[in-house]
C-alpha cells in the first residue's frame, strides 16, 4: 500500500465533525480544503458577540476531552497550546417544579449525597445501573464508536453484545430497571435529550452517556465553545489545510459513480480525489448530489426516517452576576413522558415545558461585560414536519413564556434586567444550517436507525463520496460527531492510499 501523501480532499461544512476529519486528512498529508457556507466556522456551534456579550450557539457540555486531544497527539501536537479547558462543577443542577434541586457530578461522595436525599433505597439500583453503564460504554463506545457499519455483516457482528445488553429496551426503561425513584429516573435519562434522543425510545446503548461523563468529566473551553473551534482551525491551518469561509457549497460534482470536486455559489469550483460531507445528510443528498441519480433516490429514502426534534433558544445577557445559578440547570417541568410525546409524537406546542438552562459566566466571566451574565435558555420543540407553525409570530411568544418561567423559578426581576436578548427558532436551523425539517440533531438515534441503519461514513454507491456528523455514525453530540470523523478518516486514508 502507499501513503495518501498528494492526494487531495474537500470537507464540506466546519462543524466539529468536519473540522476533526479535515485535520484528520491532513494529519495523513492528503492535502485538505473546507469549504463552509457561514461567515464563521462551527456550524451547530457558531457564536454571535453582542452588546459586548459572547453566545455560543452550542454545545456546550464538553464530554470526553481525549477524542478532541487525539487530534493534536497524532502530529505530536498538544490542545492545550491552542485552547483551555476548565472543569465544570456540578455537571447539571437539576431541578423539579416542587423546588428539590438534585446536583449530578462524579464526586462519589457528593453524589452519594444527592441520591440519599432524594431516595435512600435507590442506592444499590444506582450502582448496578452503573455497572450497567459501565458495559454498554465498552460495547458501543469503546469497540464501535469509531468502526464504520458499511455492510449488514457489520452489524451482524454486532448483534450479540446488543442482545446481551437489551439495547432493544429504552434508556429510561433500563434506568427504572434499576431506579424507583421517579425523579431519579429523570436525573438518569436525560442525557439522550442531548444527542435528540427520546429516552422513552432512544436505545438503552445510549446509558453509555453516564459511564462517558463520569470518567471523563464535564468541562467548558475558556472564551466558550467558539474558542474550541478556533482551536481546531488553527490547529488544522497550522497543518497546512485550506479553510474557505462564506462560501456555501452549491453542489458536489460527479461523473458516474465517481465524485470530481465540488462548485459553490458564488462560482468557486475545485478538483478532489475524495469530497466528505459535514452538511445535514439530507441536504448532502437531494441538493449537494441532486444532479446525480444515486443523491435523487437516496435523498428521498433519507427524507422518510424519522427526524430529532428541533430546539427553541433564547440567548440573553443579564445585569448583575449570579454565583448562586451553576453553569449548567435543567428545570423539569410538571410532565416528564407526557412533555416528550407532545414534542416527538404529537408535534403539538404545549403548555409546559422542561428548560436546559447554560450559565457559563459563572465558570468564565469573560463571556460577558464586568457585572453582567450570559444565559441561554432552550427547549426541546417539534421539528417543522411534525409542527408547521408560524415562528415569526409563535416565537415571541414562547419566549416570553420561558422568560417568565425563569422569572418564577430562580431570577424575579429577570426582565427588568436583561440587557440584550435574541432567539433562535427551527427555521433558523433549517435556513441557517440546511437541517432537514429544522431538525436540531439530524436522524433520530432510535435502534432501527443506528449503526448499519444510520448513513454510512462511505456511501454504498460513489465511492469516493463520505460522511461525517450527526447524520452518520455514530451520531451527534461532541464525543459522536469526532468519533464519525475518525471512523471516515480511517476509510478516506485507506482508499487514498491504493
Amino acid at each position: 500500500m502507499t501513503t495518501p501523501e498528494g492526494r487531495t480532499a474537500c470537507v464540506i461544512g466546519a462543524g466539529f465533525g468536519g473540522l476533526a476529519l479535515a485535520i484528520r486528512l491532513q494529519s495523513a498529508g492528503i492535502a485538505t480544503t473546507v469549504v463552509e457556507g457561514r461567515d464563521k466556522p462551527g456550524g451547530r456551534a457558531y457564536h454571535w458577540q453582542k452588546d459586548g456579550f459572547t453566545f455560543d450557539a452550542g454545545p456546550t457540555v464538553v464530554t470526553d476531552p481525549d477524542c478532541l486531544r487525539e487530534l493534536w497527539a497524532i502530529t505530536g501536537h498538544d490542545m492545550d497550546e491552542d485552547l483551555e479547558l476548565m472543569p465544570v462543577m456540578p455537571f447539571y443542577r437539576l431541578n423539579w417544579p416542587d423546588g428539590t434541586n438534585f446536583d449530578y457530578s462524579n464526586d462519589e461522595e457528593n453524589l452519594t449525597k444527592e441520591i440519599l436525599k432524594l431516595e435512600p433505597g435507590d442506592l444499590a439500583g444506582y450502582h448496578e445501573f452503573l455497572k450497567y453503564s459501565e458495559e454498554v460504554w465498552k460495547e458501543g463506545y469503546l469497540k464501535l464508536g469509531t468502526v464504520p457499519f458499511l455492510d449488514f455483516k457489520s452489524m451482524i457482528k454486532a448483534a450479540p453484545a446488543l442482545a446481551k445488553n437489551q439495547a432493544w429496551r429504552s434508556v429510561y426503561s433500563i434506568v427504572s430497571k434499576y431506579i424507583q425513584n421517579e425523579k431519579l429516573r429523570e436525573a438518569l435519562s436525560f442525557h439522550t435529550l442531548l444527542v435528540g434522543g427520546n429516552p422513552m425510545k432512544t436505545s438503552s446503548i445510549y446509558a453509555l452517556i453516564h459511564k462517558l461523563e463520569k470518567d471523563g468529566g464535564v468541562w467548558w473551553t475558556r472564551g466558550g465553545t467558539n474558542r474550541l473551534i478556533a482551536g481546531m482551525v488553527r490547529h488544522f491551518e497550522r497543518l497546512g489545510g485550506t479553510l474557505r469561509l462564506g462560501d456555501e457549497v452549491a453542489s458536489v460534482e460527479t461523473t458516474g459513480d465517481r465524485v470530481t470536486g465540488v462548485t459553490t455559489k458564488a462560482g468557486w469550483s475545485g478538483k478532489f480525489d475524495a469530497v466528505a460531507s459535514n452538511a445535514d445528510i439530507v441536504h448532502s443528498y437531494k441538493d449537494l448530489l441532486g444532479s446525480n441519480y444515486r443523491g435523487k433516490t437516496y435523498g428521498k429514502q433519507l427524507a422518510r426516517k424519522s427526524f430529532s426534534p428541533s430546539l427553541f433558544v433564547v440567548h440573553f445577557g443579564l445585569e448583575g452576576t449570579w454565583p448562586g445559578i451553576p453553569h449548567h440547570m435543567i428545570l423539569f417541568g410538571p410532565r416528564y413522558e407526557g412533555l416528550l410525546t407532545d414534542i416527538y409524537d404529537r408535534g403539538v406546542l404545549p403548555a409546559d415545558f422542561s428548560i436546559y438552562l447554560h450559565h457559563p459566566t459563572v465558570t468564565d466571566p469573560s463571556m460577558a461585560p464586568d457585572g453582567k451574565s450570559t444565559f441561554y435558555a432552550l427547549v426541546p420543540v417539534s421539528h417543522l414536519g411534525k409542527m408547521p407553525v408560524d415562528w415569526d409570530t409563535v416565537g415571541p411568544q414562547l419566549e416570553k413564556r420561558i422568560l417568565d418561567e425563569l422569572g418564577r423559578r430562580l431570577i424575579p426581576d429577570i426582565h427588568d434586567r436583561i440587557v440584550t436578548k435574541f432567539s433562535y427558532s427551527p427555521l433558523d436551523f433549517a435556513v441557517d444550517l440546511n437541517a432537514h425539517l429544522g431538525s436540531a440533531f439530524s436522524l433520530e438515534p432510535v435502534l432501527t436507525q443506528s449503526a448499519w441503519f444510520r448513513g454510512h461514513n462511505r456511501d454504498d454507491k460513489i465511492s469516493n463520496f463520505y460522511l461525517v456528523g450527526a447524520g452518520t455514525h455514530p451520531g451527534a453530540g461532541i464525543p459522536g460527531v469526532v468519533g464519525s470523523a475518525k471512523a471516515t478518516a480511517g476509510l478516506m486514508i485507506d482508499d487514498l492510499s491504493q
